[in-house]
């Protein structure tokens, strides 16, 4: 006789009996919201210096229509109803071009939402993104040995906000883009959609190359009706999401010259972003899941990364001298008003709306499939006890615990060590977006039935956001 105790085969297997405690985590993740909206207003009826009319996100109140709003609700209702099935049944390859496909219609749509022009043209275009800067490099080289000078503000060479505030691998993207003739809004903008669509891609092959195939096609649907495409198209960090989920991807594959490979992506996402030096945990996750060659793995990334990191500073970037100017330049803006108390939790509301109302549920059952190691059948307790306790801080427990649990914990550390560090104050909707489609790999653990019904919050959470709100990059 089976245990009706015993945890799932597979994800996705866990006993419909559960909901009652998903409906508990929902209703804890409604009455976050609710409040973090409330004080919000409050706070901003107080002008208390939180500069976001619609706190918790960073954007304004203005309920409008678009003529992308039939094509959204076209592809949400097609995923909903058979993006499930398609996932468990489609070839491999053939559901990976239909994921990216599809993801991409997804996160356009909600653009087009705002219109051609304010929601894709425009909106890379103002002046603290980095189109503003493209036209003044003129002398790449020249650019990066001079890029710390320009960070701090109230000075005549300033760089523009976004530039300012991430390492020159961020501005380097849409230089190169320039480059090769892609200049202006739009096409910056469709490479935001077209690349940061590639997560639906990189995350499930990861999971696979990990053993956890079923999981894989599992978590496409929901990466694919992600409601942080709305921030996807179009912001730089639907890219930077791009970046570090591909090199995950090709750190979880076999064969050292692909994880060298991996690193040196890594190693450039650590040029986008200064926070990406979290993304460290996640790679940590990702060889330890390995199953050959870690050790391998591990000395080509980090050579990789090296590499990387090499380049930057034979051009005369300095990634840590360059963040110490950083902080400082984010206590010179906003950030200096924004109060801690309020986006220290209030951040979490607005994860919620880019990660959608499956987190909690999703994170609640990776927890509970984490908790469930029994002793080996036949082993004295006590011995069970001591190799249980070793399993939980060494290899055996990262082996055991497996990639849909192990990758989603990992992302929430990272965050939470983002939210804690204070220098995550407000927009993290789309700066925590390279983290948010990893804490989705806990949705392989939703019980097979009930995956249609959070789809469809998923969706419905991405449409009412974009068509509520005037959402900003």
């Amino acid at each position: 006789m089976t245990s009706t105790t015993a945890p799932p085969a597979t994800p996705g297997r866990t006993p419909t009996r559960r909901l009652p405690g998903d409906l508990l985590v929902l209703g804890v993740e409604v009455a976050l919201l609710a409040v973090a909206v409330l004080v919000g207003a409050l706070l901003n009826a107080r002008d208390a210096g939180l500069h976001a009319d619609a706190a918790p996100l960073y954007a304004t109140w203005r309920p409008h229509l678009g003529w992308g709003s039939p094509a959204a609700l076209l592809v949400a209702v097609a995923v909903v109803g058979w993006g499930p099935r398609w996932a468990r049944t489609a070839r491999w390859g053939l559901l990976l071009v239909s994921a990216w496909l599809a993801a991409v219609a997804w996160t356009l749509s909600l653009a087009l939402v705002d219109g051609w022009t304010e929601g894709l043209t425009r909106r890379l275009t103002a002046q603290a993104e980095y189109l503003h800067e493209v036209p003044g490099v003129t002398d790449i080289p020249a650019m990066l040995a001079g890029f710390t000078d320009r960070i701090l503000d109230f000075q005549p060479a300033a760089w523009s906000t976004h530039t300012a505030g991430h390492p020159p691998g961020a501005l380097l993207i849409f230089v190169w883009l320039d480059r090769v003739g892609l200049a202006g809004g739009a096409a910056a903008a469709l490479a935001c959609v077209l690349l940061g669509a590639t997560v639906a891609v990189s995350v499930p092959v990861t999971l696979r190359a990990l053993g956890a195939a079923d999981a894989a096609r599992a978590v496409i649907p929901f990466l694919v009706l992600l409601p942080g495409a709305v921030w996807v198209g179009a912001s730089a960090d639907g890219i930077f999401a791009a970046v570090v989920a591909a090199g995950l991807a090709l750190l979880a594959v076999r064969g050292r010259a692909v994880a060298a490979l991996g690193g040196v992506l890594l190693g450039f996402a650590l040029h986008l972003s200064y926070g990406f030096l979290l993304v460290g945990l996640l790679a940590l996750a990702v060889l330890a899941l390995r199953r050959t060659h870690r050790w391998g793995a591990l000395l080509a990334a980090c050579a990789g990364v090296a590499a990387v990191t090499g380049v930057f500073v034979a051009a005369g970037f300095q990634w840590w001298v360059g963040y110490h100017l950083v902080v400082e330049r984010y206590y010179q803006g906003w950030a200096a008003d924004r109060p801690y108390g309020y986006w220290v939790w209030a951040n979490l509301a607005a994860l919620l709306l880019s990660a959608g109302p499956v987190l909690g549920p999703a994170l609640r059952r990776a927890l509970v499939a984490a908790g469930r190691r029994p002793p080996v059948l036949g082993m004295p307790m006590a011995v069970g006890r001591w190799r249980a306790t070793r399993r939980l801080v060494g290899l055996a427990a990262v082996r055991a615990a497996g990639p849909t649990v192990l990758l989603p914990l990992a992302a929430a550390l990272a965050v939470l060590g983002a939210d804690l560090s204070g220098l995550s104050k407000a927009e993290v909707e789309r700066i925590w977006l390279p983290f948010t489609v990893w804490l989705l790999v806990a949705t392989a653990w939703l019980p097979a039935g009930s995956r249609r019904w959070w789809l469809a919050a998923q969706a419905a959470t991405a449409l009412a956001v974009n068509h509520l709100l005037w959402t900003v990059s």
